[in-house]
């Protein structure tokens, strides 16, 4: 898999708004929903994802990085693979898990706001 993959479209939309080039591993898991500790986890179980990390290791994550790590939880939160399942998904056919990742939240994101619609027309 190529180091800049385009698939900047999958982001979670927290972050596919802002303009940063870097973001920090607290950031991160926030807009992912996941705890620092996972995305750590993950960072070991994965070679795909490579986040900068300064003189005191705090790791800074890419836009690409968040990409392939919201693929990752789409795969184990969502659709309950394995550790090794979703390694052999990702290596198999990353976009089109990528792309299915980001339909999934859009789509939970739209549901999200047209039940808080329908809570206030109540």
């Amino acid at each position: 898999m190529e180091e800049n993959l385009p698939i900047t479209d999958t982001l979670p939309e927290s972050i596919a708004e802002q303009e940063k080039i870097w973001y920090g591993i607290g950031e991160t898991a926030e807009a992912l929903g996941v705890s620092a500790s996972t995305l750590r986890f993950w960072e070991k179980e994965f070679d795909l994802i490579k986040p900068r990390k300064n003189k005191k290791g705090d790791r800074f994550y890419s836009k690409n990085d968040i990409a392939i790590l919201r693929t990752i939880q789409y795969l184990t939160k969502v659709k309950g693979f394995t550790i090794q399942g979703a390694k052999t998904a990702i290596k198999t056919n990353f976009m089109k898990e990528a792309e299915t990742a980001a339909i999934v939240d859009t789509l939970t994101q739209i549901k999200e706001k047209l039940l808080s619609v329908k809570a206030m027309l109540k």
